[in-house]
């Protein structure tokens, strides 16, 4: 069976390739992934997987299937770029490695019995869509989820930032500004609050932070605003640790409108992100295979500081997130220009075909072997248990 995958990935090598390089030359932003969307979905359903586009109601979303019953194997395709900067944290590559894994483990699975999926999730930049998938249940009835992150290093999968998003809104009344003397306005409360958000955090310990920007604070010094708004990310190594950080923050904004008698409202934005909890036993297992695959150089587990929607998956079924490196030039930098150009040169889609395999390879195992899974589901309910 491996043999057979191996040899079928060659075949469709120029393929993916081409799929690495439309994606670069066509990026598209967040939930603007028409271009991608319609590519991916034309090779799986070329592939004779069943298809559903418009996934969940969002136009640039997609789940395709392929076999029938379990393990249900997923992996995860994410496509969208930077406005103006295009992938230049190569999302492109993500997509190719995990459609090449898919089509490889299709090419299996009538002898093996199982389902291989293949889910599209747009707008990993902003809100991404695997929070509401995983919000519907999508997940519920999957098996393990597989993904790997274009890099400047190759490294197991480690953990990412939960992350709170939180809104404070002030308002006030307004007027001429040289006429305020005497009353508290929008803008007053919303610069005390980020003083004393300043303040708050010198009793936090080095895993918490707090970033915040008014993103509306008036337009012009002559005129007192009515309203101010203000957008803050609570990243913390749990989320429960960020909620109680939330509640603090809660409870300053219900205290400076109260002394400063201005109406207020907190809120949630955006959805938040669980911290990504790795599978060890699946992180293992993709690790020996992309040995076996030839790359040999793995450093310990990557920790992000960043937040991944592939967090509050983790919290509904096994997942991994490696990272492998896709340059062969050290003085590239991740998320800069080079890298993203870097993403369509003969190194990377080699790597991206190694990867491609051991994530078919990673798959194969998982549905060959009942007691693997086992094995796999068993750490994860011991982990999510410790977790909530």
């Amino acid at each position: 069976m491996k043999q057979q995958i191996i040899s079928y990935l060659t075949t469709i090598s120029d393929e993916i390739f081409q799929l690495s390089k439309y994606l670069y030359n066509n990026p598209e932003t967040s939930f603007n992934e028409c271009k991608a969307c319609k590519y991916i979905t034309n090779i799986l359903e070329k592939n004779k997987f069943n298809v559903k586009r418009n996934f969940l109601g969002i136009p640039t979303a997609f789940l395709g299937e392929y076999g029938s019953g379990h393990p249900k194997v997923c992996y995860i395709c994410e496509y969208d770029a930077v406005e103006n900067l295009g992938h230049i944290t190569g999302h492109n590559l993500i997509s190719s490695m995990s459609l090449a894994a898919a089509l490889g483990v299709s090419k299996v699975i009538q002898s093996t019995g199982g389902t291989v999926i293949v889910l599209g999730c747009p707008g990993e930049f902003i809100n991404g869509s695997k929070v509401v998938m995983a919000k519907e249940g999508v997940f519920d009835d999957i098996d393990i989820v597989l993904m790997a992150h274009p890099d400047i290093i190759t490294a197991g999968s480690g953990t990412s930032k939960a992350i709170l998003p939180l809104s404070v809104k002030y308002k006030s009344n307004d007027g001429l500004a040289y006429r305020s003397i005497g009353s508290y306005s929008a803008l007053d409360a919303t610069l005390f609050t980020f003083n004393a958000i300043n303040s708050l955090t010198n009793g936090f310990k080095n895993d918490f932070s707090i970033n915040g920007v008014i993103v509306n604070g008036g337009t012009t010094p002559y005129l007192i605003p009515s309203e101010t708004e203000s957008e803050f990310y609570i990243r913390a190594s749990k989320m429960t640790d960020a909620a109680k950080i939330e509640k603090k923050i809660r409870k300053l904004v219900d205290t400076v409108g109260n002394i400063m008698e201005i109406s207020f409202n907190i809120s949630i934005y955006e959805s938040p992100y669980d911290e990504l909890i790795t599978n060890k036993t699946l992180s293992r297992l993709f690790s020996h295979n992309l040995k076996e695959a030839g790359i040999i150089d793995i450093l310990d587990c990557k920790d992000t500081l960043s937040g991944l929607s592939l967090g509050t998956v983790s919290h509904k079924v096994p997942c991994i997130h490696p990272y492998i490196s896709i340059v062969d030039d050290t003085s590239i930098e991740y998320s800069s220009i080079e890298f993203a150009m870097a993403t369509i040169s003969d190194f990377a889609h080699e790597m991206v075909m190694k990867t491609a395999q051991s994530l078919a390879l990673t798959g194969l195992d998982v549905i060959e072997n009942k007691n693997l899974l086992s094995e796999i589901k068993s750490e994860f309910f011991s982990k999510t248990k410790e977790t909530n």
